[in-house]
């Protein structure tokens, strides 16, 4: 998620100081993504450069309270109409980590992609028992990023299926990496397995 769009979408509802932004991110997303103070501070000044929020004059406490400004709306609203494209978004570790295990002599795929499994149908058993936690209107938002996070690991669990199937259907050619179609026989429990 980008912070800084973040940090504008909270000073839409109105002034805060960087501690107040903080607090608002972690409870609306959750806390499933933890923010660090310098990343709200620093985040803070490129949007001051930037002329998208302005600072205000310190309270009596000693804290700077910010505010969107009309360019900072207008960032926002654009933020909010444009679709994240795939190539936004980060570099996939598992899928990198996955290809190089294929292409890394003495690497055990498959024990690869069965421990990724195992750590992720825990995480999704975690989410699912958070996701059933609460079931209060306030924690609409919260539950939609547990729901997207859910999706996610679903789709992660799938995917490492058909990882599992691939490697079950071609086998190493000799000790490089060479990948070659693995017996019949494998092919054939691969997709009884798959049927399951």
């Amino acid at each position: 998620m980008s912070i800084r769009h973040g940090l504008l979408a909270l000073l839409e509802r109105g002034q805060m100081y960087g501690y107040q932004l903080r607090t608002a991110f972690e409870e609306s997303t959750g806390s499933t993504w933890p923010l660090n103070i310098g990343q709200v501070y620093t985040t803070l000044s490129r949007l001051e450069r930037d002329g998208l929020v302005r600072s205000l004059p310190e309270s009596e406490a000693g804290q700077r309270p910010y505010e969107i400004t009309d360019a900072g709306r207008a960032d926002l609203a654009l933020w909010f109409a444009t679709p994240i494209s795939r190539n936004d978004r980060p570099r996939d570790e598992l899928a990198i980590k996955l290809a190089l295990a294929l292409t890394t002599p003495g690497v055990d795929v498959r024990s690869v992609v069965q421990t990724q499994r195992s750590a992720t149908m825990r995480t999704l058993q975690e989410l699912t028992r958070l996701k059933y936690a609460s079931d209060r209107p306030e924690d609409l938002p919260w539950r939609l990023v547990l729901d997207a996070m859910v999706f996610q690991a679903e789709a992660e669990v799938r995917w490492l299926d058909h990882c599992e199937s691939s490697l079950v259907r071609h086998r190493p050619a000799g000790p490089g990496p060479a990948i070659g179609p693995a017996p019949v026989e494998a092919v054939d429990h691969a997709d009884e397995e798959a049927r399951r």
